[in-house]
């Protein structure tokens, strides 16, 4: 569990910051999704996936992201658009402590699929001992 920092590109136009499937992002992308317009105080996440691997990124504004793999936890604040966090299979995640402004970008691994998520804390450790 570790924060990327991908490489800024640009000129006197403005920054870029690009992102490839497979080469820079740890995995081929099959779903983009963004997260904005969060209330105070209340996260988001709150589940693990059986397969699914995602790449977060704050692209505006900052959060913090607490990943559990069921014997180590760490919270990782997400607050630069050139930085991702790589959440992997089998890994508990929540986001919380949204900035009013945050947008949180995610690419994951795999299309939607209600069957891949664990939404319960004790299943998902149950899974993990197994």
């Amino acid at each position: 569990m570790a924060v990327v920092e991908h490489k800024i590109l640009g000129d006197q136009r403005g920054k870029l910051v690009a992102l490839e499937s497979s080469i820079n992002v740890p995995f081929e992308i099959k779903r983009v999704f963004y997260i904005y317009g969060t209330q105070p105080g209340v996260p988001r996440g709150q589940h693990s996936h059986f397969e699914t691997k995602q790449y977060l990124i704050a692209v505006n504004g900052s959060c913090k992201v607490t990943l559990d793999n069921g014997s180590a936890k760490e919270t990782f604040l997400l607050n630069s658009p050139n930085m991702a966090l790589f959440q992997d299979a089998m890994t508990w995640g929540e986001m919380h402590d949204f900035s009013s402004d945050c947008v949180l970008l995610v690419l994951a691994s795999d299309y939607y699929d209600e069957s891949d998520y664990i939404r319960n804390y004790d299943d998902f450790l149950l899974e993990v001992s197994k």
